[in-house]
């Protein structure tokens, strides 16, 4: 029978909710156990929020002062270790699972199973390629262990606060890497829903034309209570940071409602939304590509289009 074991995302002492989608490729699995696994410095507050998640079997903690940061060279020889005894690694396919899987497929001497967007069998898995124009069958090697990258986009939160799993302390032999080491974070801070988790989302491209004229992306968003993405072109642009950037090389997002403003719809792009519930598109060239996806699409000037929907929505 499958065991297998998630790796946590957590920051600032708080789970991130792709934790809760990797449970449910887990739960797809229909293995004999589903643990979870998290490294901190502190470990309890993050276990406890763990523990909560429907489906889960076991919380293990491996509370180091090395794990005070998400660093990939640290982390991995500790997770390697862990791993033992599991037939699935699985780690949400963020920034953070993206940097550590690779690592521990290494290690473990595997061929990592990326951006897993549903599971056939225990160890038959469908995900993506060429930017999401195509879906491949991938089968793993049953008598090794599976390291997997969970597209979280593609798959709901596991249910929280219906579980009480047991949490455990571990101990793990590994030796860690002195060659690297934490230097600082630096991030943004914002009222906004989070971009990945929110339900809303409003976007902007090259079409909003600067970065003052961006302004009217954020006092939208914030009408809608949404949280405020960009395209790689206005980003590149220098309208907005990078951390707002949606699609293939940014982040890929599955709100229920997405709205595309300025936005011509490069496939890159579409690849961050192809799982959003509903897409609204508004740009002043009716030809462009964003159309043949969008569920709702309006041409026309955005400067024009914005405040009239605001008065509708006053």
């Amino acid at each position: 029978m499958s065991k297998i074991l998630v790796i946590a995302e957590h920051l600032g002492g708080k789970l991130n909710s792709s934790t809760a989608r990797a449970v449910s490729a887990a739960t797809a699995v229909k293995g004999e156990a589903i643990d979870v696994l998290v490294l901190a410095d502190s470990v309890d507050a993050i276990a406890s929020e763990a523990a909560k998640i429907d489906g889960v079997s076991r919380v293990l903690t491996v509370a180091r002062p090395e794990n005070a940061h998400p660093l990939a060279a640290i982390l991995a020889p500790q997770i390697a270790k862990a791993a033992a005894g599991y037939s699935h690694v699985f780690v949400p396919s963020t920034t953070f699972g993206k940097d550590v899987a690779p690592r521990v497929a290494a290690l473990l001497g595997v061929a990592q199973v990326s951006d897993v967007m549903s599971v056939e069998a225990a160890y038959t898995f469908k995900r993506p390629i060429y930017a999401g124009n195509a879906i491949i069958t991938v089968e793993a090697d049953a008598t090794h262990t599976v390291v997997a990258t969970i597209r979280s986009a593609s798959w709901p939160a596991a249910l929280t606060g219906v579980n009480s799993a047991p949490i455990e302390a571990i101990t793990v032999d590994a030796v860690l890497p002195t060659h690297t080491r934490f230097v600082e974070l630096k991030q943004g801070s914002s009222d906004r829903p989070d971009l990945q988790s929110a339900s809303k989302v409003v976007s902007g491209g090259r079409g909003v034309g600067s970065k003052e004229n961006f302004d009217i992306i954020f006092k939208f968003a914030d009408r809608i209570g949404a949280a405020v993405g960009a395209s790689r072109a206005a980003v590149d642009a220098g309208y907005v940071p990078s951390d707002l950037q949606v699609g293939q090389t940014g982040k890929i997002i599955a709100p229920e409602l997405y709205m595309a403003i300025g936005i011509s719809g490069a496939i890159q792009h579409l690849t961050g939304i192809k799982d959003a519930g509903i897409i609204v598109a508004i740009n002043k060239d009716g030809e462009a590509p964003i159309f043949e996806i969008a569920d709702f699409g309006l041409v026309g000037d955005l400067f024009k289009i914005i405040p009239e929907l605001e008065q509708v929505l006053a």
